[in-house]
């Protein structure tokens, strides 16, 4: 086949050595879990009000013999006369005619990553050639024209195909780089996709309106810390908001009915794996509803939202009680995939001479809690030792393990102590079989329980490190946790009559349970909330409740209880005061849940510019000083650190 090339207006043979062939083709497939294949819509809307024809992931067999401009970045090379095209869409494979091709001189100056123009035609690959992981792998372009739109440099800080070997510190500084890879970009494409569909959910199917609130507001009392902003107003500042919680309710009150907004959010806090100081949050309320009808909608919500690759849904999810969550699972965020569940065996131990239990269960709040860990045979006695290193970080006590060896035969520290009559009722209640390991803990019931459910997922986590199936794959574990606390005990914290001070366990304007309404003001440390969590695998992927809407409950509730100035919420008072409807609602966390769609390590793999671990901004250097012109408008003094 013989064809011109519109640089030199000569004509070449097209002839490609195998070898030079199959160098590319292995080199291509080590990288290529490529995005999902495009529609014909989908691939004519990504071309239009564009200069290209086609994608780099669009070309089939179908397009044999047409002619295409391309454009995009140049991901591999070989020999100057074969490479990769890349874009957002996939790969198409280029070739040149031969090495006395003027399109080959060119290419052979052309470093990888830089930006060309492609103008050629679509032509079969040989059958040998035929590479099955690649969509667009039944064809070639031979190329006839190369522009080059936008050299690269010589040497990348990193090369994107390689970023799963990079720090991910060097792919936050050079983020615009890592955003090239296929990894990245699914995730942003997979984010906005579900985007689109819960807004199609909310507006088109149910009459919710987006609003968009402000993200500069008042200090409000309680909850994390906020993000200061200071003005050229002296000792006058605004804050960012840490949810739009006050705004949603002024909604309900302003008769909107149905609101939501992808809200961004910003907390003052050190980060974690699935914080950062600002994120966004599927935000909505609704008026004249209980408990029951966020659920439903919420479901329906994920449902609609839910991805076609992944294993459909049961609906409606469970749903547990708090104290349930803390006495099976040791956590208020079960993760329900797995068994090996808390048990109290609190009344085998009565009297049983060791000082950690009888200690333990002077007190009406003690408890000794136990769990067993199956399949035994992958514990080593190293295993167990460092299992009690990371028991004694939480508890001053740690655990102690009992192995059993067989009926009679069990191997622990207590091993003197374990009557016959305790072996056999522990032996009954946990279903022990020779091999086994029990975990026992003992102390104040809410911390012992929660030291076990820290080690379960410890144990869970341990066991799959050694190729065990703990949790179903590609399970999909919801659960809704409901009767919260409306208060808790704050640390250390004492009033004036000396009873202990309390704060609320979601926020303030969370209302009461009604079968608990009347003790809020008598004993308000034993009202349960109309508080829900969504749990998404073991994680906390929602939150709301319902609201209070009486304005003399809400002022008893800041000013009695939480003794917070209820000055500072006047506004709110004051529209609740003017007709307020019952009225609820609830937070998804976006980034979370998409890091969990998606088998993440991190929320900061699934949003496009994050923060680092210390909430700096690595690329640009955010945060930065200000001139000392700045700190003079804006009425601020610093001060130096005292070392």
């Amino acid at each position: 086949m013989r064809h011109v090339c519109s640089l030199c207006k000569v004509a070449c043979l097209r002839t490609l050595p195998t070898f030079y062939r199959l160098s590319l083709r292995n080199a291509v497939s080590r990288t290529l879990k490529l995005q999902q294949p495009l529609t014909r819509n989908t691939s004519q809307a990504c071309n239009s009000f564009c200069q290209r024809s086609h994608t780099c992931g669009e070309l089939r067999a179908s397009h044999i013999g047409e002619p295409v401009t391309l454009y995009g970045w140049v991901q591999y090379k070989r020999f100057d006369f074969m490479l990769t095209l890349k874009d957002a869409y996939g790969i198409t494979q280029i070739v040149a005619a031969n090495t006395q091709n003027c399109i080959s001189s060119v290419l052979s100056k052309i470093r990888s990553e830089s930006v060309i123009k492609i103008t050629g035609k679509v032509q079969p690959r040989q059958n040998e050639q035929i590479n099955k992981e690649m969509l667009t792998g039944e064809i070639e372009v031979l190329a006839e024209d190369i522009e080059l739109i936008s050299e690269c440099k010589d040497k990348l800080p990193f090369q994107p195909k390689d970023h799963a070997k990079v720090k991910e510190s060097l792919r936050m500084q050079y983020r615009y780089l890592d955003i090239r890879t296929s990894k990245m970009q699914e995730n942003l494409r997979l984010r906005s996709r579900i985007a689109m569909k819960m807004r199609e959910f909310l507006c088109n199917h149910h009459g919710f309106v987006e609003v968009e609130t402000p993200t500069m507001f008042k200090q409000t009392p309680g909850g994390s810390q906020e993000f200061v902003i200071p003005t050229r107003h002296p000792e006058r500042f605004y804050c960012l908001p840490q949810s739009p919680q006050q705004f949603k309710q002024l909604l309900m009150v302003g008769g909107l009915d149905r609101y939501f907004q992808f809200a961004r959010c910003y907390r003052d806090e050190g980060t974690k794996p699935d914080r950062q100081p600002e994120f966004t949050q599927v935000d909505l309320e609704m008026s004249f509803v209980n408990r029951e009808n966020i659920y439903s909608l919420v479901e329906g919500m994920i449902e609609y939202s839910w991805p076609s690759n992944k294993t459909n849904l049961t609906l409606p999810f469970p749903k547990m009680t708090y104290a349930d969550a803390i006495a099976k699972y040791g956590t208020d965020k079960p993760d329900t995939r797995f068994d090996m569940k808390l048990h109290d065996v609190s009344d085998i131990f009565i009297n049983s001479g060791l000082s950690i239990f009888d200690d333990a269960l002077k007190s009406t709040e003690g408890t000794v809690q136990a769990i067993a860990i199956r399949p035994h045979t992958h514990i080593t006695n190293r295993d167990l030792e460092n299992l009690q290193k990371l028991a004694k970080t939480r508890s001053e006590h740690g655990v102690i393990f009992i192995q059993v060896k067989d009926e009679t035969t069990w191997r622990s520290p207590i091993s003197k102590y374990l009557k016959d009559d305790m072996k056999n009722r522990l032996g009954d209640l946990l279903h022990m079989k020779p091999g086994d390991v029990i975990l026992l803990a003992a102390g104040k019931y809410l911390s012992t329980c929660l030291l076990l459910g820290h080690m379960r997922i410890a144990v869970a986590d341990l066991l799959e490190t050694k190729g065990v199936n703990v949790r179903k794959t590609r399970s999909n574990a919801f659960v809704w946790v409901e009767d919260f606390p409306l208060f808790l005990p704050k640390e250390n914290g004492k009033c004036e009559s000396q009873t202990v001070e309390l704060e609320s366990a979601h926020h303030p304007f969370t209302a009461p349970h009604p079968e608990d309404a009347e003790f809020i003001y008598t004993k308000p440390d034993k009202v349960r909330s109309l508080h829900y969590d969504l749990v998404y695998n073991g994680a906390e992927i929602a939150g709301g409740s319902i609201r209070i809407h009486d304005a003399k409950l809400q002022k008893y509730v800041l000013d009695e209880i939480l003794k917070e100035d209820s000055s500072s919420l006047y506004h709110l008072l004051e529209a609740l005061e003017s007709g307020a409807p019952t009225h609820g609602g609830i937070a998804i966390g976006f980034d979370r849940y998409i890091s969990m769609l998606r088998g993440t390590q991190s929320i900061r793999d699934v949003i496009a510019f994050p923060k680092s671990w210390e909430g700096n901004d690595l690329m640009s250097g955010a945060p930065t000083k200000l001139t000392n012109e700045d700190i003079k408008d804006y009425h601020i003094e610093i001060q130096k650190k005292k070392s």
